[in-house]
């Protein structure tokens, strides 16, 4: 039986005069891959971001294993701790090597001795084919490989929850593939996550449940034999007829 790890509960988010989310409503299980797919300025990289506490939401709530981690008392960082989250640009410091990079959070935020720090890492590095980068700079890296170092820095501190807002958009095309198999290795071994994103193919191939969003608002999910075979709104249909067209799916 699962347990909905995430839900998100009629979440509004405006910046200024521009309402971006609209009444945001769905639910994340335990080990669960959920992509949030839709055009662009439809809410996806705000809602990440606003899971992570990087943005406060204007009304509704947000809750993480039964915790609302939107009300007004809640420490963000001890909340963060517990998510990881990865962007589009990699934000790696450049003037760090990459064990330095991903060890930084864990000795920082979670005082962790650097040995057992840099143990970990090691582990996850050459997991993730980077054990020949360690001593690295990231400007000795490829696109793809500092992508990967991104996602090691996030999972340094074991997090309940990762968050990937289109960690796809800034590489180039056949850097795309090793990091998706990055994630996909990441959802077989049961990691809950949250991705928003352009690769079709993938959210159709990895993700449990797929979210259509347009104009700040969850049109329609479902699984994704489902919503890309049968999607049932007609603006979920025009969208995937274009990727379909683009030939992205």
């Amino acid at each position: 039986m699962t347990s909905s790890k995430l839900v998100l509960e009629d979440v509004h988010k405006a910046f200024g005069s521009k309402q971006v989310l609209n009444g945001i409503d769905f639910t994340v299980d335990e080990h669960e891959v959920v992509c949030l797919i839709g055009p662009s300025g439809c809410g996806k990289s705000t809602i990440l971001r606003c899971v992570d506490l990087l943005e406060r939401i204007d009304r509704g709530r947000i809750v993480l294993d039964g915790e609302d981690i939107t009300d007004r008392h809640i420490n963000a960082n001890d909340v963060r701790k517990r998510i990881g989250i990865v962007f589009q640009s990699f934000n790696l410091f450049r003037h760090m090597t990459v064990l330095d990079n991903v060890t930084l959070g864990p000795r920082r935020a979670h005082k962790v001795q650097r040995a057992l720090a840099e143990e970990r890492a090691t582990t996850l590095l050459e997991r993730f084919g980077l054990e020949d980068k360690l001593r690295e700079y990231p400007d000795r890296l490829s696109g793809g490989q500092q992508q990967r170092a991104a996602i090691v820095r996030a999972l340094m501190g074991d997090p309940e929850i990762l968050l990937l807002d289109e960690v796809t958009s800034a590489l180039d095309p056949e850097l795309v593939g090793e990091v998706l198999s990055v994630i996909r290795d990441l959802a077989e071994r049961g990691l809950t996550m949250v991705l928003a994103t352009h690769e079709m193919g993938f959210a159709r191939d990895v993700a449990s449940r797929v979210a259509f969003l347009d104009a700040g608002v969850v049109l329609e999910m479902g699984p994704p034999a489902e919503l890309f075979s049968d999607p049932q709104a007609d603006r979920t249909r025009r969208f995937l007829q274009r990727v379909i067209e683009a030939g992205r799916l």
